[in-house]
């Protein structure tokens, strides 16, 4: 079964428990919760290919025992740590999973090819394209100036600068997916 800290699970309310079981076990009777499955779990339908590749690698990530699907407990572990998790799980998170190629850094175009596609998908608003964002990334936290964002430069870097927090989160806002939960899949 998949873990996380274990601290974020517990901090979910026995209702919103029973509400995420009740809806993960009536879309995969199965009890796992394959690829496939997730995109149609969360309506997620005519992706573009970089949005596609977010969908993979966030599922990638939620996977954490790795076997190709979710369990239940990786399921309420993900949503938990997107929901509720502190601001350093969340941002250790992130890092993962920008880091597309699992190489412990994060470069330029993945993380531009992230938030494109977040953008994509979560239809964000913002003032500043993909390419500026990036930029503005790269410029306040490449401490080395070498191109890329190790762990310890992400998580510095983010963590000292309330825009670029306030933005990362906001990016990945999931409360529309919370909604849909708590409404057996019909928007409120």
């Amino acid at each position: 079964m998949g873990n996380m800290d274990g601290k974020a699970v517990e901090e979910l309310s026995t209702t919103e428990c029973h509400q995420w079981y009740k809806k993960f076990m009536t879309e995969c009777p199965s009890g796992q919760l394959t690829l496939y499955e997730f995109k149609q779990f969360f309506g997620l339908k005519n992706l573009s290919p970089a949005a596609n590749n977010y969908v993979e690698q966030m599922f990638e990530t939620f996977d954490f025992n790795k076997d190709g699907s979710m369990d239940f407990m990786e399921y309420v572990a993900a949503l938990s740590l997107v929901l509720k998790g502190k601001v350093d799980q969340k941002l250790r998170w992130y890092f993962k999973l920008y880091d597309v190629d699992g190489n412990g850094c994060i470069d330029r175009g993945e993380l531009l090819n992230i938030i494109r596609a977040i953008r994509a998908i979560n239809r964000c608003n913002e003032k500043m394209t993909a390419e500026e964002f990036t930029n503005i990334v790269f410029d306040k936290i490449d401490i080395n100036g070498d191109g890329e964002l190790s762990l310890e430069e992400f998580l510095d870097g983010v963590q000292k600068d309330e825009e670029l927090l306030e933005i990362l989160t906001r990016s990945l806002d999931l409360t529309h997916i919370v909604r849909l939960i708590q409404n057996d899949g019909r928007n409120p």
